[in-house]
């Protein structure tokens, strides 16, 4: 299937187009996951790293300075003892909102039938000859 794009259009199907590390960054789980923690507002590192169970100290930290230097989430730093940092989305990531609800509903929605796929996949991968490597 061929697509006619502008000349000098984004096309990520095209190893040196931009617009794959874009797709690289909101791709991950816990970009999609923080842009919905973060769409109501501004919110603190802890409540987020609470929010998120199982995101590591690390992760977040990295997918945060990562959503930062795309643009998508607005770090400021009250001039508190101890430091207070807060974070939020800005009309960039407000824009990824119903996209990334999207995806997280449909997860949600969607898992059973996954699981259930997967298992089926793993049974009949089990039941397969393996192949005899001559020894």
């Amino acid at each position: 299937m061929s697509r006619l794009l502008p000349r000098g259009a984004a096309d990520a199907y095209l190893r040196d187009c931009a617009s794959r590390k874009v797709l690289d960054s909101i791709a991950n789980k816990w970009t999609c996951l923080l842009v919905d923690a973060l769409r109501d507002g501004p919110v603190r590192f802890g409540a987020l790293r609470r929010r998120l169970d199982g995101i590591t100290q690390k992760s977040l930290t990295q997918t945060l300075r990562a959503m930062e230097r795309d643009g998508m989430v607005i770090r400021t730093m009250y001039p508190t003892i101890p430091p207070r940092v807060e974070y939020e989305l800005s009309d960039l990531g407000h824009s990824l909102v119903v996209l990334m609800e999207g995806i997280r509903v449909w997860s949600e929605t969607h898992v059973g039938e996954i699981e259930a796929a997967r298992a089926a996949f793993d049974s009949r991968a089990a039941e397969e000859p393996q192949p005899v490597r001559p020894g």
